[in-house]
């Protein structure tokens, strides 16, 4: 029997659905051996693998709004960034408590991009909650994180938005990768402020780059993508839909992943 990773990539609200998939994976009997995690799936990848539910998950996020989570940056040293995540780490505190990643029940890694050296950061050292929040700091949108010697760290999805690599790195042998946003470079109506461009401009350029990691195939035997259609992952709402759309994704695929796993056959 193979040793099973799963790769949870980023997408904002849109990654809830990462909630409703392990919920799946937990009645289907399927546990990993290895997580990696980028942004929101840096934050779903963490609580779980450090014994959290998908059941509690589900109980504190379905029904999150902004104000839940961000708080306005008010800081006069580091304005960097519109919002604070003050109040996601709090919430995620109140979840599975400050733990470190060698305290985890399940081995987990995440990636973030430092902008100073325009490179990706692999955490797997130090507090898992500080990572997992600096792996989610949108350029912009959030303050940069400081964290394990770096000083400004971002949103990982910049360089790595489903960390496939990083998770066989920590031992996997089959690896599922669960890519929340899928093909986003549709036509959308950008407003007129920096923030909404900077963060269409992401969009594009992460999901091209994506796009070659998925034809390639490198590093992942199974790659999936929930039908979340036009869902804005900008947009703290529709977080029940994700979540089903997560968990029907999950019972579909979960006799195909135990196949992998357990012969190597798709």
């Amino acid at each position: 029997m193979k040793k099973l990773g799963f790769a949870l990539g980023a997408g904002g609200s849109r990654g809830v659905a990462h909630v409703g998939f392990l919920q799946a994976m937990e009645e289907a009997g399927i546990r990993p051996d290895y997580v990696s995690g980028c942004s929101m799936g840096a934050i779903i990848g963490a609580c779980y693998c450090a014994g959290a539910s998908p059941a509690d998950m589900k109980s504190v996020v379905i029904d999150l709004k902004l104000a839940d989570i961000a708080a306005v940056n008010i800081s006069p040293v580091r304005r960097n960034g519109l919002m604070r995540m003050t109040k996601a780490r709090k919430l995620m505190v109140d979840l599975i408590g400050e733990k470190s990643f060698d305290e985890l029940r399940i081995p987990f890694v995440c990636v973030a991009t430092d902008l100073i050296k325009g490179k990706l950061v692999v955490m797997s050292k130090g507090n898992v909650i500080d990572a997992a929040l600096a792996s989610g700091s949108i350029p912009g949108a959030f303050t940069p994180a400081q964290f394990g010697g770096h000083s400004m760290l971002v949103d990982g999805a910049i360089l790595e938005r489903v960390p496939t690599r990083e998770v066989k790195n920590l031992g996997a042998e089959a690896i599922v990768a669960v890519d929340v946003l899928g093909n986003l470079v549709v036509e959308k109506e950008v407003q007129g402020n920096i923030v909404d461009t900077l963060l269409r401009c992401m969009d594009i350029m992460d999901t091209r780059a994506t796009q070659k990691k998925r034809q390639s195939r490198r590093y992942v035997d199974l790659w999936l993508e929930p039908d979340l259609g036009s869902m804005d992952q900008y947009a703290v709402k529709d977080l029940s839909f994700a979540y089903y759309k997560g968990y029907e994704l999950g019972i579909s695929k979960a006799e195909e992943i135990k196949r992998i796993y357990r012969d190597g056959s798709v």
